[in-house]
């Protein structure tokens, strides 16, 4: 008999056990042999559908010339999903830097565009992006001088989330009370009408683009409550697969945590729908690498919040990341 793989999740190991001895006992019985090649394979949720992304890119990208200049293998259109009670999507094949990514995200609840917040935070993952009008776009060591030096990032994701649309003067201006605050109006929807269909942020205004220090790469976000538990789904044009979607899948992950914390509703799915997925051509040694460690090896964390009072006052240090294991960081050079 051929080989059979059952792909499960942690619960169903002692199912699977006894289903594999009740059906060598019958074989026994029935045929008098044993199905000797019944394989089971136990694999729990440790971001498969991340590293079957990765896979996918490497086996059926196409190679292309991006902005960048650095070109790219890539697909179009996959998609992402992750059950939040297996766990917190924080990659275990490799090093993922929690505290980035929680301080990006209070970042942007606060509708922050003064990139030295971060520098603060000693968080860097900004640094080379500024406002075009006052550092214009550039390969050249002038133009990415100039960026690194800028601190304003014009009216980039959380001023969008926070003031959309609000005419943008500067990263320093007062914007209370300007523009569309989309974050408080989903959260007034998520207490009020749970089961509304309209519960969209979108960071995608093309009225300011050409003030933005990079057009939103993941450009909209929709929240939908069933059976009591929050769901997340984000859309995003354009994917940097090694680097940049561990940091959007753990950021999004965060978001649906804090969201669900402050309507007081069970934590659901996170799914991300992923358009120009690519894997650039100086990344490709490292997905390799990433893809020949072995997935099972850590359990994904869990995720604990303190402190809480809302997501309003909430700060990145109030979450913390509960028994993380992983493999060593794969470094990935940034293609601006």
């Amino acid at each position: 008999m051929g080989h059979s793989q059952y792909v499960i999740d942690e619960n169903d190991v002692l199912r699977i056990a006894f289903l594999f001895f009740f059906v060598n006992h019958v074989a026994r019985e029935r045929r008098g042999q044993c199905f000797h090649n019944f394989k089971i394979q136990v694999i729990l949720d440790n971001m498969k559908a991340y590293l079957d992304i990765v896979k996918n890119v490497l086996e059926n990208g196409k190679k292309v010339d991006t902005r960048t200049g650095v070109k790219a293998y890539t697909i179009a259109g996959t998609i992402f999903e992750h059950d939040m009670s297996l766990g917190f999507p924080l990659l275990t094949t490799k090093k993922t830097p929690f505290r980035l990514i929680s301080s990006e995200l209070e970042f942007f609840i606060k509708g922050i565009t003064d990139k030295k917040w971060l520098q603060d935070k000693n968080n860097h993952i900004w640094d080379e992006w500024a406002k075009p009008q006052k550092a214009p776009y550039g390969h050249d060591e002038i133009s990415k001088k100039k960026m690194l030096e800028e601190r304003d990032l014009g009216p980039i994701y959380g001023f969008q989330w926070r003031h959309f649309n609000a005419p943008y003067e500067s990263f320093d201006s007062n914007y209370e009370g300007r523009g569309v605050d989309q974050i408080k109006k989903i959260i007034e929807t998520l207490k009020t009408n749970p089961r509304d269909r309209r519960m969209i942020v979108s960071a995608w205004n093309p009225l300011q683009f050409n003030e933005m220090a990079l057009p939103p790469c993941h450009y909209a976000f929709q929240v939908t409550v069933i059976d009591n538990k929050l769901n997340l789904l984000w859309n995003q044009r354009s994917v940097d697969t090694m680097l940049g979607l561990p940091f959007n899948i753990a950021s999004y992950a965060l978001l649906l945590h804090l969201l669900a914390k402050e309507a007081g509703l069970e934590e659901g799915k996170l799914v991300g729908f992923l358009a120009d997925v690519h894997i650039y051509e100086n990344h490709l040694e490292g997905a390799k690498e990433q893809l020949s460690r072995d997935q099972n090896k850590y359990k994904l964390p869990k995720i604990e919040t303190t402190n809480w009072k809302s997501i309003f006052d909430w700060k990145n240090e109030d979450s913390t990341i509960i028994n993380y294991e992983s493999y060593p960081r794969i470094p990935f050079e940034i293609a601006i």
